[in-house]
């Protein structure tokens, strides 16, 4: 198991997504490609898997797609944007991805974009 793995305990297929969202699977893959959200090679079969924490409901969180492209301008790649939005901060306190969900991307992105620095 990697350690993307462990820190991210739910992981939808691509599938999964598309059906969550209404979407086709084209669609979902488009998501990622405009970096909408991001994805990892996750499990046993090696494939290609979003955080379920990405998505409320039908849709993608909001505020995830500039939070990404604020963490990728500071030199982030995929697998470390995903490991700082997952990993606890006991200044926040909780993880990145909680804030976010709570509606607190200001605070979040405040906190991102003082990485690059």
């Amino acid at each position: 198991m990697s350690e993307l793995e462990e820190l991210i305990t739910e992981w939808l297929p691509i599938p999964d997504v598309a059906e969550r969202l209404g979407l086709p699977v084209k669609k979902v893959h488009s998501l990622i490609d405009d970096r909408t959200v991001l994805a990892a090679r996750v499990g046993e079969r090696n494939i290609r898997c979003i955080p379920a924490d990405f998505l409320v409901e039908d849709h993608v969180l909001e505020s995830l797609r500039g939070t990404i492209a604020v963490l990728s301008d500071a030199g982030f790649k995929d697998d470390e944007i995903l490991r700082w939005l997952f990993t606890a901060d006991d200044s926040l306190p909780g993880r990145p991805i909680d804030a976010l969900r709570e509606g607190r991307k200001t605070e979040i992105r405040r906190r991102a974009q003082a990485l690059a620095w």
